[in-house]
């Protein structure tokens, strides 16, 4: 699965927006948001209790991300929100006030680091604010010392990043997640370079279940499965899982159920692909979930995975234009800009849909994708096939509430563009994440020997700007017309302007001034606009003009524009099938990371007079059996619960995890 953020808001739907209320709360650079879920009171009976046991499921793995992001997040969570729920002073001081800001980032990204820059949050209420409350309440059962807790909070040196890529540093010693202990990086990756076999055409994805640590001297893994790590959390999710194998909508899916349990019980990861190969190869069922240990951005190597769910249905209709996509992707591959010794001589499995999420959860929750594209072993995907999603009634409640942010007048850079954004971004930003996880991440090869983390620090970069450059390729090729996906030649450029101008400006609203740019994702738009904007300048391809004082993107020529991004895939592609760190580490640190601080400030400025937050995320509906003679006859889905009582309801009900120090 790979994630594909909306850094902008200039969508636009083209139905008359609704009257559902989309906005929750907001605060300090977060804005929260509810999702409606269309469809569900028209499945079947059977469908509904598969969806509740399933985001049952989903829910009861919350406090396993909570520890994977650092050990003492659990500690610290309880011990806050017991002050919450049992603080009997004035609850509109500027104190508590800032208190109650803090514990609201904390549950917004699991834990003291923020979700996306994974910069330890800074709180604003004060040490003697928090012992004090403390004093007031008996022993908690936070399971490590005040002391350690405090300092945690309090002390901006300890424990400064939950993910560090910072080149040429000990990205394990440096980074202040819980995936390993008393290694070093250079242990970590000698450990499992020695493990791998080079002509095992079928590795499993080493480390992605385990933590690393070293017990006499001795390097060994720590496995998450019942009997583990996470057994408590685990075996909730199991006992979920096999309610919902009740309920499967065909063999095939409670197949796969069954096999996701018999993985958790054994934590083999070999269980784990025969798994994910049932899973990509299911395309008949319509619900479908993902559930697991899954995406590695959450380790500074790129190999343990965070755990995760998201659980969903298709949608029917809207899945025609993916369904377009994957029955054209041997064409896409055929035709794409890349060497021919690094293209698939046959696209097999390539299956893609448009779902709507019915809960998200872990690291999916509450920031999540717009899109999916799973499994992520490439020997899975070239074997059996891989399923690609895209989630439009999240895109959908990203775009209503963003509508007359102010957001266009801003930094748009004229009006016939800002037509153009209107009329075709909602399709173009669409049709971009389907063609990225549908056929993006499903392209091309590696060589014989080349290893899944060839790439290691840089490989979840190199692997975004790979996917994002196939997808915007082709939105500028007639190949979409010809199929019925867009109306109009024209179209992609709203795709274009919006990405250049987000990667080259307005993306870094999200960065502190006198930061580097660290995520994964933000490293990629970042990559692809400054290096088309370099290779360009000869030919003016794109210019940032200056209009009233402010710096506007200006893009001259977007058919040369398209041949850039040809180019650069044709580049990105080689490294990856070869395996080229040396070639990837200095694409990604000329062009991915540093900041140009003028630009910064202007655009930091010009943001400060918008109302739009740097990031979003959601709060999940609340699914409720009807019960009648002890049997479920019906499950209920509500909307009305705000983020703070479904932040505490998570944490009362479903904290099966007890956090050790």
């Amino acid at each position: 699965m790979t994630m594909t953020l909306m850094t902008t808001s200039c969508q636009k739907e083209e139905t008359k927006a609704d009257d559902f209320d989309y906005t929750v709360d907001s605060f300090a650079d977060i804005e929260v948001l509810r999702y409606k879920v269309p469809g569900f009171e028209e499945l079947s009976l059977n469908q509904k209790k598969l969806i509740y046991y399933l985001t049952e499921a989903a829910i009861w793995g919350r406090d396993i991300l909570w520890d994977q992001n650092n050990e003492y997040n659990l500690p610290i969570r309880r011990m806050l929100e017991a002050v919450y729920n049992n603080y009997t002073g004035d609850r509109d001081s500027q104190e508590f006030k800032d208190f109650e800001q803090y514990l609201k980032q904390v549950w917004f990204a699991n834990g003291i680091h923020h979700h996306y820059s994974t910069d330890k949050f800074t709180p604003s209420f004060s040490r003697e604010f928090l012992a004090a409350e403390l004093d007031k309440l008996p022993e908690g059962d936070w399971t490590a010392s005040r002391d350690t807790i405090f300092e945690l909070i309090f002390n901006p040196a300890v424990a400064a990043k939950r993910v560090n890529q910072a080149e040429g540093e000990d990205l394990i010693a440096t980074s202040a997640n819980n995936l390993y202990k008393g290694v070093t990086q250079a242990e970590v990756e000698a450990y499992f370079d020695a493990l791998k076999d080079p002509s095992d055409a079928t590795p499993v994805s080493y480390g992605l279940n385990t933590r690393v640590v070293k017990e006499n001297g001795k390097i060994v893994e720590q496995p998450y499965k019942v009997g583990g790590l996470y057994s408590q959390a685990i075996e909730k999710i199991v006992e979920n899982l096999e309610k919902a194998a009740e309920f499967a909508e065909n063999d095939s899916q409670r197949r796969i159920i069954e096999t996701l349990v018999e993985y958790y019980r054994n934590g083999d990861l070999k269980t784990f692909d025969e798994y994910s190969i049932l899973w990509a190869e299911d395309t008949d069922s319509k619900v479908d979930f993902i559930n697991g240990f899954i995406e590695d951005y959450g380790d500074p190597l790129g190999m343990t995975g965070a755990w995760e769910s998201i659980v969903n249905f298709k949608d029917e209709e809207a899945s025609h234009r993916t369904e377009v996509l994957s029955s054209n992707a041997q064409w896409f591959e055929d035709n794409s800009p890349t060497d021919k010794r690094f293209k698939k001589d046959q696209v097999k499995g390539v299956s893609a849909k448009v779902i709507t999420a019915a809960i998200l959860a872990g690291d999916a929750y509450p920031a999540t994708p717009i899109g999916i594209n799973l499994p992520n072993a490439n020997w899975i995907r070239a074997a059996h096939g891989s399923k690609s999603v895209t989630l439009e009634n999240i895109t959908r409640a990203y775009d209503e509430a963003s509508h007359g942010n102010g957001f266009n007048e801003e930094f748009v850079i004229d009006d016939e563009t800002a037509k153009l954004l209107d009329d075709y971004l909602f399709i173009t930003d669409n049709l971009h994440t389907d063609l990225h996880e549908c056929l993006g991440h499903g392209s091309g090869k590696l060589l014989p020997g080349v290893a899944r983390d060839a790439l290691k620090a840089h490989g979840s970069t190199i692997e975004e700007t790979r996917a994002d450059l196939f997808a915007l390729y082709y939105l500028a090729d007639p190949k979409l017309i010809e199929i019925g996906l867009l109306d109009n030649p024209e179209a992609y450029k709203a795709e274009y302007y919006k990405y250049i101008l987000n990667g080259l400006m307005t993306q870094l609203m999200r960065i502190e001034p006198g930061k580097d740019v660290e995520e994964a994702h933000m490293r990629n738009r970042k990559l692809i606009a400054e290096w088309v904007y370099e290779h360009g300048n000869a030919d003016n391809v794109i210019e940032l003009v200056k209009k009233d004082g402010k710096t506007f993107v200006k893009i001259n020529d977007y058919q040369a524009l398209r041949g850039l991004f040809g180019q650069l895939l044709a580049e990105i592609q080689r490294i990856t099938s070869e395996g080229d760190y040396p070639a990837a580490r200095d694409l990604v640190e000329t062009y991915a990371v540093k900041v140009d601080p003028a630009i910064h400030r202007e655009v930091l400025d010009r943001y400060s007079h918008l109302s739009i937050a740097p990031y979003k995320g959601f709060v999940n509906p609340v699914y409720t059996p009807v019960v009648e003679n002890g049997e479920i006859v019906d499950i209920n889905i509500t909307y009305d619960e705000d983020y703070i009582n479904q932040m505490l309801r998570y944490g009362r009900d479903y904290s099966g995890l007890k956090p050790t120090e």
